[in-house]
């Protein structure tokens, strides 16, 4: 059985574990949006987030019948990111400016690693603890919106975070893949 302070902790390093990718691209996104937008774009991001949660959570209810310790498998799917992002770290990252609806499409598009870890974590620890992990996700999108619109004022730190991600990335994936096998008691 967990704390709540442990389920806090796991939340926090899954969500911003996977989020990274996010962050960077919704920042370059916000550079290159007229000031006025940034309150409808950032709407649809936590709208894309609060979407992917949803759907993290309604898969993972639909698991109930395997046991976690299987669910734990799903790890392959970070493991998988982090070859791919290994693979892939040199190649040039596109920046389009976008809308709302592109906004929330591209949170999808992005969020292939956040359900393949989230899907897991929220189903392995019942019902409480998967509450307090949506409950730190919230506050954690909250605080991913506000920066990302206050970091966007400085295109340098943007561009910097977008050509470094592809280096950190992989080794990111593969600690949230570890985290997985971790909280499913796989390992």
């Amino acid at each position: 059985m967990h704390t709540i302070l442990g389920v806090v902790v796991v939340a926090t390093l899954a969500y911003v574990g996977t989020m990274v990718d996010n962050y960077f691209a919704f920042a370059a996104q916000l550079v290159a949006t007229e000031r006025d937008r940034f309150r409808r774009v950032s709407w649809a991001q936590a709208l894309g987030v609060a979407s992917m949660i949803a759907l993290a959570g309604g898969l993972g209810s639909l698991l109930t019948p395997i046991p976690v310790r299987w669910i734990g498998v799903l790890a392959v799917a970070p493991f998988w990111f982090a070859w791919h992002s290994w693979r892939h770290r040199t190649a040039p990252r596109e920046q389009f400016r976008r809308g709302a609806l592109t906004t929330y499409v591209m949170t999808f598009a992005l969020g292939g690693d956040n359900l393949a870890v989230w899907i897991p974590l929220l189903r392995a620890n019942g019902f409480a603890h998967a509450m307090v992990t949506i409950a730190t996700f919230a506050l954690l999108e909250i605080v991913f919106l506000l920066s990302a619109q206050r970091l966007a004022t400085h295109p340098r730190v943007v561009n910097w975070g977008n050509e470094h991600a592809a280096t950190f990335m992989p080794y990111v994936y593969v600690f949230l893949g570890v985290l997985i096998l971790i909280e499913c008691h796989t390992i």
